[in-house]
């Protein structure tokens, strides 16, 4: 009986116990209740609003940015300055990357957002954003104030910044003597210098956001030519200086001084050039091939694009020999002109010729490279330019593009005129010399630099055994042909000239007109010796007759110079 008592009690118990914790039960769920209903309501919808802004922010979608301020501030700005504004401190912060750590809950009317900002100068900043909000909930907009333009600002602050850059570095010559040092970038060889070192000057308009996302200060002077130009970010260094919220710091960083540059250039052959250019308008390039050091660059060396006349045929015969169109044995009939698509090309002077592809080659026939252009088609030679550096951006900063277009090759008429170095065609002294130096150096082109001691990197663009046919014709060019004024006793010269036409240099009967030499491009390219080439160089002189008899000597000075300075 006890024990049946006890077990009814403990029932009754139980039934107590139960009626006092279903209460309980029913107000826990309510309090889940509400606390799902509050994660649901306005609060959810205007954190979302902020993070949708933020993110967009960082994505750089000033659009959807914009979309989300309200009304009146989008009366109040247009989407145009609004983005302006975002990227005018973006800039002045050098802004890398944004991101948005935690979007904290609202207070009165703002949602503050932690943010992180990776800068290029400043390093990484922390800084909290307030987002004012108009309205609540899902009808909540941005309010569009100018704090919202960078983290950290408050009320009306502006960003800004106070920047310097450190002493500018030295530029050597590749002997080790400066080419410009100091404030007053002095050099003890101003005669070379001059020639080469550049000058520095105001931050020119059109670069002018890219040195602003960099750092440097308005008033900052820069490099505008010459290795000043090319070396421009080793030798300024970093800027540095603060970033200011209104009059607050909010970062600072100290100038970090450049780096010294030893160049490739070599005084004496860059003297050389000089001399060989004697005061006249013109450029000279001269490289060492076997590393694509410039060794000297004098006049508009690659500042200047023009017609290459037959220096092209380096270009075209490599085709040629290489799509086995011809071989040098392959014999074209004499001829004073060729007629493609019903127009009459001449010769130089009226020069009848041909024969052999080398012979062809050694005396610059047009008669017959033109058709050999043709034939060759425009998509080879377009593809065989290319690999030579063609429609490529140069490897020298501020170096001139040399081009081919391909628009331009669509007719036998236009394929054969590129084909001789007319038509489109444009060209720098250093583009060609450049072409040189690849048959040179059995078929690899070197990419030319100005950084001494920097290991070399070459471009494959033809086969050992067509760039050994081109060099057998480029020694004839010279021991024989257009180029005999480029000959060193004693030294075997590979080379080629060109006489590029500005506008016609002959009569309907293919006569010479009066002022023919006036009307024409010189250019020769060459180099010595053959078989273990040391020097490679290459002279344009614009309107100023045939190339060889002005540019071939020019470019004989300049190799006996490097054949000296480098043995």
């Amino acid at each position: 009986m006890e024990g049946v008592k006890r077990g009814r009690g403990r029932r009754r118990l139980w039934r107590r116990r139960l009626r006092l914790l279903i209460p309980l039960a029913v107000i826990a769920g309510a309090a889940v209740a509400v606390v799902l209903v509050l994660d649901a309501g306005p609060g959810r919808a205007e954190r979302q609003l902020v993070s949708s802004y933020v993110h967009a922010w960082a994505a750089g979608d000033y659009p959807q940015m914009y979309s989300l301020l309200s009304p009146a501030s989008r009366q109040a700005i247009s989407e145009r300055r609004f983005a302006a504004d975002y990227r005018r401190d973006e800039t002045i912060a050098t802004v890398v990357s944004l991101t948005s750590v935690r979007v904290g809950r609202r207070r009165a009317d703002a949602i503050p957002v932690r943010m992180r900002v990776s800068t290029r100068l400043f390093g990484v900043l922390g800084e909290t954003l307030e987002v004012s909000l108009i309205g609540s909930g899902s009808s909540a907009t941005v309010n569009f104030n100018p704090s919202l333009l960078f983290p950290g600002l408050s009320g009306r602050e502006r960003l800004a910044r106070h920047m310097s850059l450190p002493p500018r570095a030295t530029l050597f010559a590749a002997d080790g003597t400066p080419l410009a040092q100091g404030p007053d970038r002095t050099s003890p060889i101003p005669l070379v210098a001059i020639q080469i070192a550049g000058v520095l000057g105001p931050i020119p308009s059109d670069d002018a956001a890219t040195y602003a996302a960099e750092g440097y200060p308005a008033n900052a002077q820069v490099g505008h030519d010459g290795l000043e130009r090319v070396f421009q970010r080793q030798l300024a260094g970093k800027p540095g200086g603060v970033l200011l919220a209104g009059h607050r710091v909010l970062a600072q960083v100290a100038p970090q001084r450049g780096h010294d540059v030893t160049t490739t250039i070599v005084p004496s052959i860059e003297t050389a050039a000089i001399d060989a250019l004697a005061g006249r308008f013109g450029g000279i390039v001269a490289m060492n091939p076997r590393t694509g050091a410039l060794l000297a660059l004098a006049g508009i060396a690659y500042s200047d694009a023009q017609p290459p006349g037959s220096t092209m045929k380096i270009i075209t015969s490599t085709g040629v020999l290489q799509a086995g169109i011809a071989k040098l044995s392959t014999v074209f009939p004499y001829g004073t002109a060729a007629v493609l698509d019903g127009y009459t090309l001449h010769n130089a002077s009226g020069e009848d010729c041909g024969g052999t592809l080398l012979n062809s080659f050694a005396v610059s026939c047009n008669s017959v490279f033109a058709p050999l252009g043709a034939k060759l088609g425009g998509k080879r030679l377009l593809a065989t330019a290319e690999r030579f550096g063609f429609n490529q951006t140069p490897t020298i900063p501020g170096a001139a593009e040399s081009s081919i277009p391909p628009s331009s090759l669509g007719s036998d008429l236009e394929v054969g005129s590129s084909a001789i170095g007319q038509g489109q065609v444009q060209a720098t002294p250093l583009e060609m010399t450049d072409a040189a130096a690849t048959i040179a150096m059995g078929g690899r082109r070197p990419l030319p630099t100005l950084q001494a001691h920097l290991p070399p990197r070459f471009a494959p663009v033809t086969s050992h055994h067509v760039a050994n046919e081109l060099q057998t014709m480029m020694i004839a060019v010279v021991q024989s042909g257009t180029g005999t004024a480029a000959a060193i006793s004693g030294v075997t010269v590979a080379g080629k000239t060109g006489t590029a036409e500005l506008a016609s240099t002959t009569t309907s009967n293919g006569q010479s007109v009066a002022n023919a030499n006036q009307l024409t491009d010189a250019w020769f390219v060459g180099y010595a010796p053959v078989g273990a080439p040391r020097i490679v160089a290459g002279a344009l002189f614009p309107n100023q007759g045939a190339g060889g008899g002005t540019a071939a000597p020019a470019v004989r000075q300049v190799l006996v110079a490097g054949l000296q300075a480098t043995h």
